[in-house]
């Protein structure tokens, strides 16, 4: 199969692609803004079987059309699509700039759509986009201080997978949206110091591969939280 991942420098999506990667019949593309980093993941993938390329998705829609064609000197199909790049910053909505809070919004909601819609003539019957989402943008959930825009932003990606599978279906694409809960990474780190969420990022990670090369049996269209805490 041939995956996407994006955010796979550390993290969460570091844990998906070196998962991923442990199928030598599978071939995983990350993106990442941390060239040394990419290139650390890359080169201890057994099969080799990893490869990268190096975006800062706040600024993609400036160079669309050069990751269009870098992604299609790789792959010439695109089987699963996961969009898990994230932005975040810990502030009062009084206090979070324009800056702040337009990257996190072109980061967490407008680069994935741009991604779905860049690379969908790749994309044939049976392909399955999963969009990571967060408990935070979850409608009804438990919110917090600080993270309002960061929220907005993750609500405004699941409701797209909501819409996207409906209109993608007639093509048989399957677009689903995984709402996470705490995971012990560097952002839950900064938003709650001192706390240790249940699972860690190599358990979400072997999660969100399992699901993204499965649940398109079982599920198209939803926003499934993935949590036992928030945070």
């Amino acid at each position: 199969m041939n995956i996407i991942v994006t955010g796979g420098s550390r993290g969460i999506g570091k844990q998906i692609a070196l998962y991923l990667a442990r199928d030598k019949n599978n071939n995983v593309l990350i993106t990442g803004r941390d060239h040394i980093s990419l290139f650390k993941i890359y080169d201890s993938s057994e099969f080799k079987n990893i490869k990268y390329l190096v975006y800062d998705l706040s600024r993609l829609y400036q160079t669309v059309e050069i990751f269009k064609n870098e992604v299609r000197s790789i792959f010439d199909t695109v089987d699963i699509l996961i969009n898990n790049a994230g932005s975040f910053y810990s502030k009062s909505f009084a206090e979070t700039s324009e800056m702040e809070a337009r990257e996190m919004m072109e980061v967490n909601f407008f680069a994935p759509a741009l991604i779905i819609r860049t690379l969908l003539d790749l994309m044939k019957k049976g392909a399955h986009v999963v969009n990571i989402s967060s408990m935070g943008g979850f409608q009804g959930s438990v919110k917090f201080p600080g993270l309002s825009y960061y929220c907005a932003s993750k609500a405004a990606l699941a409701c797209i997978s909501e819409c996207l599978a409906i209109e993608l279906k007639e093509l048989e694409i399957s677009v689903n949206c995984l709402a996470l809960g705490s995971v012990q990474t560097e952002m839950l780190g900064d938003s709650f110091p001192g706390y240790k969420a249940p699972v860690d990022a190599y358990e979400m990670g072997k999660f969100i591969g399992d699901f993204a090369l499965n649940g398109n049996r079982y599920f198209n269209g939803k926003v499934i939280p993935v949590a036992s805490t928030t945070p």
